[in-house]
Formats: C-alpha cells, structure tokens, sequence
C-alpha cells in the first residue's frame, strides 16, 4: 500500500472544489487563517487501523478530517455560508463511479473513500467564524 498516493488522491478531489481559496495539507487553526484565506479546507490524517483474516492481504482503513473554515462579515449568519461548501466536500468524497458505485479516488487499492461518522460543526453563533471537521474513511490494501 501507497499511503501518499492515497492521501494525496483525495487531496487532489477536494482542491478541485471551485468554492475553496486555501486548500492545504497542512492543518492550521482558524486564527491562523485569515479572512482572506478563506472559505479554507484543511486535510489532516487521524489514524489507521488494520483489518486481518488468515489467507488474506491486510486491509487498511485510513481515516482523516478535513477542517473547513469560513468567516461570514457583517450580519451574515456564518452557516448561510458553511452549509453550500459541507455539501460540495461531501459531494466531492462521496461522489460515486456509475459502474462500480464506489469513490476508489482513481486508485486500484482503494476499495472506498467516503465520509463516516458524525460531521461536527460550530456555526458561528456568537461570531463571524464558522469551523465544519468532516471524517472520511478510507478502505485499502
């Protein structure tokens, strides 16, 4: 297995998103990030973890967030903004390939790239400033 190739194949899908000013691999924290680097994407790997049967190549499951970041001037409620740009990363990474209705992310190793668990988000409520963390997994040998 080739974790760069793989981390780096799903990096290359998310700054294809149009929407997206600062899109990087390095994790910086939101006040570090100027409004004029944003909306910004952040990839950040978390863990992995191996899947054994006897007879059988390992397989691996990949996971990393990716911190989106958006700052909202004014009376604009900051989640007006957050909303459209978690739906195009989750549309980015679980986008699914008409045959094998699966995102490989290009790769033969990979089996699926999509998110998974819970996506958590702060608003902006009490601020300009609104943060997304989405999980992705992804499954390889």
């Amino acid at each position: 297995m080739n974790r760069e190739q793989i981390y780096s194949a799903l990096f290359a899908q998310l700054a294809a998103i149009p929407e997206l000013t600062t899109v990087s691999r390095r994790l910086k924290h939101w006040t570090d990030t100027s409004q004029g680097e944003q909306p910004a994407l952040f990839q950040a790997q978390v863990n992995e973890s191996a899947q054994t049967t006897t007879g059988q190549p390992t397989k691996w499951v990949l996971r990393c967030d990716l911190y989106l970041y958006v700052r909202a001037p004014g009376k604009v409620a900051p989640a007006t903004l957050l909303n459209p740009l978690v739906d195009a990363v989750c549309n980015k990474v679980n986008a699914v390939h008409p045959i094998t209705g699966k995102n490989t992310l290009g790769l033969s190793n990979v089996e699926y790239c999509r998110i998974e668990g819970s996506i958590e988000t702060d608003e902006g409520t009490l601020g300009e400033q609104a943060v997304a963390i989405i999980p992705v997994a992804i499954l390889a040998t």
